[in-house]
């Protein structure tokens, strides 16, 4: 028996779910390498395209599985949720991110239903349900109360296994959160049937700007340096990953992506015994979209020339907007 402060050693999170078996040993570019964020509101029948990502929309619970159907039976092996509230309340510890009216709540069990065999990740932060924006709980002062921060992570990722998803994902940088949530998911005896993959090495980065519209979650003050990792940071990165394998994390991730090749090599390289992931993010997919649209080059050929430096520099799965043009390039034999 461990008690809950103890740090056991656990495959069983890793292994539960083919998709994730083959996170754990595949090649080349597949579908099992893609994962899709979707953005899910918490207005039932909406689809609203998102003005700075287009071709990227938010989707009511109503619109989601049939939104999805065609990109899973196309091949689509895993999502990664993110909510997005309109009517729901706002306060400062972001007491609608576990709600039973929160959207990511709602839409997991019909995912699972209509999907059986879709990989269910569910971002798992504060930052879109609070009125001031922070990742975490602040203090009287404006800065981070860690300890308080990270209950209430693991209270909201714990929320998020109960409704069925297969992965819960902080992004919330928070110290100790991955320890925090492996308790919080014994207690409740879904450690062994919910992995972990964190965001460990998640830069203080320009290229957020589009999601943050998309998920409306744009601090109110401040910026989230004191807790994001300086983007000339490498030193910090290796610690962060290894401060999150020793709380006991299933996976890894590296973001963003191609600005920060060299941390995802570097994380590999020093970690090849987890899956990499790494998020191409808002701001790298509306970079590409435009400079395609502009005529600068074909999106075809920019997309893969991207997915191939991250498979080169170590990456076992890809978290890209773009997952719905892969998937029928994949079927026609492009990729």
């Amino acid at each position: 028996m461990h008690s809950s402060n103890e740090k056991p050693v656990s495959l069983h999170s890793s292994i539960f779910h083919p998709t994730l078996r083959k996170w754990q040993s595949i090649t080349g570019i597949t579908s099992e390498k893609i994962m899709y964020p979707v953005f899910v509101i918490d207005v039932e029948d909406a689809k609203v395209e998102i003005d700075s990502m287009p071709g990227v929309y938010r989707y009511g619970v109503n619109r989601i599985v049939p939104e999805l159907k065609p990109l899973v039976d196309k091949g689509l092996k895993s999502v990664l949720l993110f909510g997005v509230i309109t009517g729901l309340s706002k306060d400062a510890i972001g007491i609608s991110a576990d709600s039973q009216n929160n959207p990511v709540v709602q839409a997991v069990p019909l995912l699972r239903s209509a999907f059986p065999d879709l990989i269910i990740a569910c971002d798992v932060c504060l930052c879109a349900y609070t009125t001031h924006g922070h990742c975490g709980i602040l203090r009287d002062d404006g800065s981070i109360n860690n300890e308080l921060s990270i209950q209430r992570i693991a209270e909201v990722a714990v929320s998020y296994a109960k409704a069925g998803c297969h992965v819960v994902a902080p992004s919330d940088m928070m110290d100790g959160r991955v320890l925090a949530i492996k308790n919080g998911l014994r207690k409740v005896h879904l450690d062994s049937t919910v992995s972990l993959l964190s965001y460990s090495i998640k830069y203080a980065s320009a290229f957020y700007g589009p999601f943050r519209d998309a998920a409306k979650s744009c601090p109110a003050f401040g910026d989230r340096k004191a807790y994001q990792l300086p983007i000339g940071s490498a030193g910090l990165a290796a610690r962060a990953a290894s401060r999150d394998i020793s709380e006991g994390c299933d996976m890894l991730m590296v973001k963003p992506g191609l600005a920060y090749l060299d941390i995802v090599h570097q994380t590999k390289q020093a970690h090849p015994d987890l899956p990499l992931f790494v998020y191409q993010v808002s701001g790298e997919y509306a970079m590409i979209y435009h400079a395609a649209k502009a005529g600068s080059f074909s999106l075809e050929d920019g997309v893969r020339e991207t997915l191939t430096s991250f498979c080169r520099a170590g990456a076992d799965c890809i978290i890209t907007y773009f997952a719905p043009q892969i998937l029928d390039w994949l079927a026609e034999g492009k990729l």
